[in-house]
């Protein structure tokens, strides 16, 4: 495999720009957005129940005898679980490298996806508002910044990355006032900053009268069926499940908010959470990233690359991206939802990596494209 660190050297040699050169997205037009499946389409698999229908690949006229191929790439990448759903069906399930469909497994910063749904269902509720200040749940003093600079920052900079903290901090992980300094004014620079991030938790703490854990549970998790619990590690937390309630997230996101009967979030704000947030990053949205944009900025790099951010998968591809190649893939135009669990691939990176369009290749020769 080659090495990811080689990939984006090169990458970042040949289509660097500066952050200011901010290209038009309509200057690559990329395909238009497919109609969302609807309910009589998609099908759901049961709450509390192991049972979940599945299909065959011969029957979607996929290229069965390159799934050898695909197999030995996920063994030898690291894989521990990987599940592809069609039109909500099981398509193929594996586990590999001594894992089992029981396994907890860590979903890094793809989990970032479930924080973000769960703060819009709650701003759907009027529990919180997206352009409050920040300060407003946490009070004053949560940074290290002066009081009008921590003022400017609102929950949606925390959601699109865009708050300003200082990223050449020691550790962008760090959540205590000290390590949150001020370098920019928000929505002036689109840096991946995870102590802001994680403060969304908090945040959502603060403003529901339940709390957060609690009102996850009751209003996302066991709505769809999922198992898992958030696990505090250092200055992070990180949602552990199984693969098949990943991909039961992925299902309702494909869904647009809707789980079988029953909307759990409004088809627009989900829509709005898969959308370009700001122009400085057009490939992230609300802590998701998007594929088939101009051009796309990476984690702990200050800088903008052309091009799409994962050129061998389809162009209206949305995605949770995590730590050690935790993904979780959902393209609305081929009504799939997948999902890969497990160790790093090569080097730890955070969010995207060449991973990704390795991966596509090989499913591209399954799918045929």
């Amino acid at each position: 495999m080659k090495a990811i660190y080689l990939f984006y050297l090169i990458v970042f040699s040949l289509s660097c720009t500066s952050s200011t050169d901010f290209v038009d997205e309509t200057e690559n037009p990329t395909e238009e957005t497919p109609e969302t499946p609807t309910n009589s389409t998609l099908y759901f698999p049961p709450i509390n129940s192991e049972n979940w229908d599945t299909a065959t690949p011969e029957s979607l006229g996929w290229h069965t005898e390159n799934i050898d191929v695909l197999d030995e790439f996920l063994v030898q990448s690291g894989t521990k679980a990987f599940i592809i759903l069609s039109k909500g069906k099981i398509i193929l399930e594996k586990y590999y490298n001594n894992s089992e469909a029981s396994d907890n497994l860590p979903w890094n910063s793809a989990g970032k996806t479930l924080t973000a749904f769960f703060i819009l269902q709650a701003a759907e509720n009027n529990l919180i508002h997206l352009d409050d200040p920040t300060t407003s749940y946490l009070g004053v003093g949560w940074t290290n910044m002066t009081p009008e600079q921590e003022q400017n920052i609102t929950i949606r900079h925390q959601m699109t990355m865009t708050s300003g903290g200082d990223f050449t901090v020691e550790n962008t992980s760090c959540t205590d006032p000290e390590c949150l300094n001020y370098l920019n004014d928000p929505d002036t620079n689109w840096y991946y900053h995870n102590a802001f991030y994680s403060l969304l938790q908090p945040v959502l703490n603060n403003a529901i009268p339940d709390g957060f854990d609690s009102y996850f549970e009751t209003n996302l998790k066991n709505k769809i069926g999922m198992n898992g619990a958030w696990i505090q590690l250092g200055y992070v937390r990180v949602y552990f499940s199984t693969a098949r309630s990943m991909a039961r997230f992925g299902l309702l996101n494909l869904s647009k908010g809707i789980w079988n009967t029953e909307e759990l979030l409004s088809a627009e704000l989900v829509t709005e959470s898969q959308t370009s947030s700001q122009e400085l990053n057009p490939a992230y949205g609300y802590l998701w990233w998007l594929n088939g944009k101009s051009t796309y900025k990476l984690p702990t790099l200050n800088a903008t690359f052309n091009g799409e951010l994962i050129p061998n998968a389809p162009a209206d591809l949305v995605a949770g991206l995590g730590k050690n190649d935790q993904k979780l893939y959902v393209i609305p135009s081929k009504d799939l939802v997948i999902v890969r669990m497990g160790d790093a691939s090569d080097a730890e990176l955070q969010g995207p990596s060449g991973y990704d369009n390795e991966l596509w290749e090989k499913l591209n020769l399954v799918f045929g494209d």
